[in-house]
């Protein structure tokens, strides 16, 4: 497929990376040139210098041998342009765009090929604010991600000691809790299907699982013992997602933002009737000390400085406060810090390209990494009939998958299967795998409907 990448932040050459690596043809479009020439070094792309809002650059990009443009400029406006442009001169077959704006968000008719040709919009900031707010809601879960259409949900969260869960088979455990779907133990960076109902979970194991939403809440107590729900949340950082989950946890919890820019400050304060924001420095020990923070239950670091949301984590943690939510951007530190230190680190252009990429994948329809490993869960579609597919038909002991790959769930007509080897794959099944990253192309072409 031949891609264009509008734009190399880091949303944009994770995209390409990602892209490139699944055998791609990929163009990336930016003003910085050296940074163009940085990218180009370390992954098989073609670049083109200069603005992507220009006419002249889309050409240079051979913008009309283009199956999808990916728009991820620095301003939302530039992106809209364009977009527009891209479509007038060339009618691309599909468009994405990042918007981050929430005034726009707000008014998605006018996302449409008549108005603003958009076809799929990504809203960095609105996905990461859910990310933080699900870990908020469900204090001791380490991972949560929706799937079928956000009826069901992956869950990766520690078995804690004197549980119901600790020293229990899996065969009783699903017992109590039918609907559970069990893909592994997640063990150094490798997960370990259960060999049989036999097998027994331990404190301290970390399990991944898939579960109805309407059981989450069941799933979790099993494992994990209760605890006062969380009530008093301070966010360092008064940025796009900071303010964003500040307004959607305020009405529940009683929220706190530390901002160290004063004119951001007094601004979002004057949006914020429910929520408290001080104008200081959240790397401040003294100041975490006078707010409370050893009273407190969850900080979430939520600053454009990496530096400064590790620091106020370890801060934070050492002072007392029970959960640490940190955001990293720079891949070197994702890898470095332990979560002995910090509860949770998450990078939100992972989470970003993920979003983008579940529409460059043939037949994908929703993907998660697991953060932290290299390892990712997908959702695809069965797509054709038994004489043009290699999967349709096929029982689940036939299929010729990687080793690696475990196989979640089966989705039929909206409900989770419960399946065993001798299942019958049928046309449109929804099957949700988990699989290493590196393997992730090669699962999606086995897949793919035979021409």
């Amino acid at each position: 497929m031949k891609i264009i990448i509008l734009g190399a932040g880091h949303t944009g050459c994770s995209v390409a990376a990602n892209l490139a690596k699944e055998g791609n043809d990929v163009v990336v479009v930016d003003i910085n040139s050296a940074r163009l020439r940085e990218l180009q070094d370390s992954i098989d792309i073609a670049t083109v210098a200069g603005s992507g809002t220009f006419p002249d650059s889309l050409s240079r990009a051979n913008m009309q041998e283009a199956d999808l443009l990916i728009s991820v400029l620095p301003r939302d406006e530039d992106n809209m342009v364009a977009c527009q442009i891209a479509w007038a001169l060339y009618h691309l077959p599909f468009i994405i765009a990042r918007i981050r704006n929430i005034h726009y968000l707000e008014y998605p008719k006018i996302f449409n090929k008549n108005n603003i040709p958009i076809d799929a919009l990504i809203s960095p900031e609105t996905l990461v604010t859910k990310y933080v707010q699900n870990l908020i809601q469900y204090p001791r879960v380490r991972q949560l991600h929706d799937f079928q259409n956000n009826s069901l949900k992956l869950v990766l969260l520690d078995v804690e000691a004197n549980t119901e869960a600790t020293h229990t088979t899996i065969n009783a455990l699903s017992l109590l809790l039918p609907d559970i779907l069990w893909l592994g133990l997640l063990n150094n960076e490798i997960l370990v299907p259960f060999s049989d109902a036999t097998s027994v979970l331990n404190a301290d194991d970390r399990v991944l699982f898939l579960i109805p939403e309407e059981k989450l809440r069941d799933a979790v107590d099993l494992f994990q013992s209760k605890i006062k729900p969380y009530t008093r949340i301070i966010i360092a950082g008064g940025g796009h997602v900071g303010k964003r989950l500040a307004v959607r946890l305020q009405d529940n919890y009683k929220v706190k933002i530390i901002e160290k820019e004063p004119k951001r400050a007094r601004c979002i304060a004057e949006n914020l009737e429910k929520t408290m924001v001080l104008n200081a420095d959240a790397t401040d020990p003294n100041l975490l000390i006078n707010e409370g923070i050893s009273n407190s239950d969850v900080f979430c670091a939520l600053t454009s400085s990496d530096e400064a949301n590790i620091l106020s984590s370890m801060m934070a943690k050492k002072l007392g406060v029970k959960k640490t939510i940190c955001l990293v951007d720079k891949p070197a530190y994702l890898d470095m810090i332990l979560t002995s230190v910090i509860d949770t680190v998450f990078s939100p252009e992972k989470i970003t390209a993920a979003n983008i990429l579940r529409y460059v994948r043939r037949g994908v329809t929703n993907i998660c990494p697991l953060h932290g490993t290299s390892l990712e869960v997908i959702e695809i579609v069965v797509e054709g009939r038994q004489e043009t597919s290699r999967v349709v038909g096929q029982q689940i002991t036939h299929l010729e998958l990687p080793e690696e790959v475990i196989i979640g769930a089966i989705i039929r007509d909206d409900t989770a299967l419960r399946f065993n080897n001798e299942t019958i794959i049928e046309p449109r099944d929804r099957i949700i795998m988990v699989m290493p990253i590196k393997q992730s192309a090669e699962v999606e072409k086995y897949f793919q409907v035979l021409l």
